[in-house]
């Protein structure tokens, strides 16, 4: 039976580092450089005068964590919304300590599941402030019933009830999975077809998180002109999952210094594949 105050005592802290290679690596694998004519991606992955993309710190936060120490059966964890903060710029080579706490564990009901957050900073060594932050959310549909709070989860962003200000279609690969994977998510589900037909699934699916930061692709090309620094919190919501090869229009509502975001696949009758959608913009980074 999981317990719930020694669910929010856990802690971790782990190393990690990164070069220019990981960098463009991520880029490339989340399908930025698939023209390679093209001067306002070509600086996420080539190495002159190199971006980094605004969600990469998923990438050298990924592993570890107090997630996996609550005791939890992964066969029936999902993924369920992802954000990531930027307090400074992320610099294009770099090590860094990463501190995880668990946010909160909101239990469903015996039978109906159990809703845990847990965050992780990063801090550059030798740096006591802090470079990101990270807050992944999941939903474990075994462990409802342990006795833990049914409210106070945070309520998701909603996106205005309005027709979008700009939609962007965004093509993925048929081999994007096993293009991103190489940057640290080597779960077989996106790449072995027998562990898909398992999990239910025709095919190998695409990556929650590679979707996450296509929505964050449509952000920077429809209102930062590429300039990765104007983006400084990302958040979404995952309700399904994209194979690879669809294509991935992203609806975007702006508004001052946000963006509220939907992503769907049009050839599957408009499902909706990221909800809930918030990119925050400044030219300041968030303390």
């Amino acid at each position: 039976m999981l317990d719930h105050a020694a669910i929010l005592a856990l802690r971790t802290r782990d190393e990690t580092s990164w070069t220019e290679r990981d960098v463009m690596l991520y880029a490339l694998g989340v399908g930025m450089g698939t023209d390679p004519m093209d001067g306002r991606e070509l600086p996420f992955v080539y190495e002159r005068g190199l971006k980094v993309l605004p969600t990469f710190p998923i990438v050298p936060s990924f592993a570890g964590g107090p997630l996996f120490q609550i005791g939890i059966d992964t066969r029936y964890l999902l993924h369920g919304e992802q954000a990531v903060t930027l307090h400074k710029p992320i610099p294009i080579r770099g090590r860094a300590v990463v501190e995880g706490r668990m946010l909160g564990a909101w239990d469903k009901g015996a039978g109906k599941g159990a809703v845990f957050a847990q965050e992780k900073i990063l801090r550059l060594v030798g740096d006591p402030d802090p470079l990101a932050t990270v807050v992944t959310t999941a939903f474990g549909r075994a462990e409802g019933g342990f006795g833990g709070p049914t409210t106070g989860q945070p309520a998701p962003h909603r996106v205005p009830e309005r027709a979008p200000d700009r939609s962007l279609a965004i093509p993925t690969t048929p081999s994007q999975a096993l293009l991103y994977r190489q940057s640290g998510d080597l779960n077989p589900l996106h790449a072995d077809p027998e562990a898909a037909r398992v999990a239910g699934y025709p095919r190998p699916i695409l990556h929650g998180l590679c979707t996450y930061a296509i929505a964050a692709r449509a952000v920077l090309a429809a209102c930062c002109a590429y300039e990765p620094e104007r983006i400084v919190h990302h958040q979404a919501r995952f309700s399904a999952p994209v194979y690879p090869g669809e294509t991935i229009t992203v609806d975007l509502w702006i508004e001052a210094d946000q963006v509220a975001f939907e992503a769907r696949v049009e050839a599957r009758d408009n499902l909706v594949v990221v909800k809930n959608g918030l990119t925050r913009l400044s030219g300041a980074f968030p303390q």
